[in-house]
């Protein structure tokens, strides 16, 4: 009251309270700041109920109209659908599914929430309620292999046997280590006494795995590798020579298989060279072919099977197609003074300068000396002579 008893005007008493409730713009932002964050970082808890979580999220958006946000239903709705508690994440998955959740209200989805919180209120019950019978129903009259009497643990009087249930045989008038019937299954009790076997699975590699790189050779006629220690069914006993390709020839020690591990699976390599001191390890790719059919086909992606070819005995394909060599058609060139020559009537060269001197013909380029001579002017100034008047003989 103190802070408006000197206030004369109802307006001045209001913007006095507004000021000191509220705020001015700067707090109301920040109080605005603070009400979203707490709203984002809403979160259902395991032991909290439905309508519990419901209230707190609604008052949370009601602080935040309060201060000026404008908060939508579907904001709302979505805010809950993402914080929910993971025991509803099928519920959610649901709703999702079957229903438009910018169309659902915020009632609609508490009602739904709430049908399936006591749908599981009452599984729980249930479950509570068989695992007390079952633990009940086990203590009581022992396990039956003769360790003292039924009913408790220190009662020595005697009980009235007509009242007493075996567990055996669920008939009265006995104790379960006393049942006629026990015999019938001896082993019953002995399972629970057996020790529990475990069993492991191991396993043992015979051979080491090692990261190689090799070289897919289309001009290789074996394969070829450096390390005999690679190689198993090893024939020491087979000798050969190999030609490189810088046209030295190595010896060939010995063959065998060997394996390679590609893509989770071991392949057999067979026949496989040893060549002490190669550096390389290269397989053959017509050996590798050897193994199917023997034949090489070439395909284009638009004219389909171009050829296909058997493979020769040295391990390599080959095709014989004639070749088309190619042709251009030729045309000479002429030299530009010479062109301008024959053109106005094999004018001399001086000539030419003149008229591209004096501005006398139109388009008539810079002309420079002439390469070489004229032959038709040559021929056509040479010296003849004179036909004769009368011949000196007669035909």
């Amino acid at each position: 009251m103190e802070t408006i008893l000197n206030r004369e005007t109802a307006k001045d008493i209001w913007g006095t309270m507004k000021r000191k409730y509220q705020g001015t713009t700067k707090v109301k932002r920040a109080q605005l700041q603070a009400i979203r964050r707490e709203f984002e970082l809403l979160e259902m808890k395991e032991t909290e109920s439905v309508d519990e979580y419901f209230s707190r999220t609604l008052t949370i958006a009601n602080r935040m109209t309060a201060s000026g946000e404008t908060v939508q239903q579907v904001t709302i709705v979505e805010k809950i659908l993402r914080s929910l508690a993971p025991r509803f994440n099928y519920v959610v998955c649901s709703i999702e599914q079957s229903t438009n959740v910018t169309e659902l209200s915020v009632k609609e989805l508490q009602s739904s929430l709430l049908v399936q919180e006591q749908r599981m209120y009452g599984q729980q019950e249930s479950h509570v309620e068989q695992a007390l019978k079952i633990s009940n129903g086990g203590r009581g009259a022992g396990n039956g292999r003769g360790r003292g009497r039924a009913g408790g643990r220190g009662g020595r009087g005697r009980q009235n046997l007509e009242t007493i249930e075996c567990f055996k045989c669920h008939k009265l008038g006995h104790y379960q280590n006393s049942c006629p019937n026990w015999g019938d299954n001896v082993n019953y009790t002995e399972f629970y006494d057996e020790e529990e076997t475990l069993l492991m699975a191991r396993t043992e590699k015979d051979h080491e795995i090692r990261e190689e790189t090799w070289y897919l050779d289309s001009g290789c006629s074996n394969h070829m590798i450096g390390q005999k220690d690679w190689l198993y069914n090893f024939d020491s006993s087979f000798k050969d020579s190999v030609k490189l390709g810088n046209d030295t020839k190595m010896p060939v020690m010995g063959k065998g298989n060997v394996k390679l591990f590609i893509n989770g699976k071991i392949h057999v390599i067979s026949n496989v060279y040893y060549l002490p001191g190669l550096t390389t390890n290269l397989l053959s790719v017509g050996q590798l072919q050897e193994k199917k059919n023997n034949m090489c086909k070439g395909y284009h992606d638009e004219k389909g099977l171009i050829f296909s070819t058997q493979m020769t005995a040295n391990r390599m394909f080959l095709i014989t197609a004639p070749v088309i060599v190619p042709m251009c058609m030729q045309f000479s060139k002429q030299e530009k003074t010479q062109l301008w020559h024959n053109r106005y009537g094999h004018l001399s060269v001086n000539g030419l300068k003149l008229l591209t001197k004096l501005g006398m013909v139109n388009g008539l380029p810079e002309l420079g000396d002439m390469e070489g001579r004229c032959t038709d002017c040559l021929s056509g100034k040479q010296q003849r002579e004179a036909i004769p008047k009368q011949a000196k003989w007669r035909a």
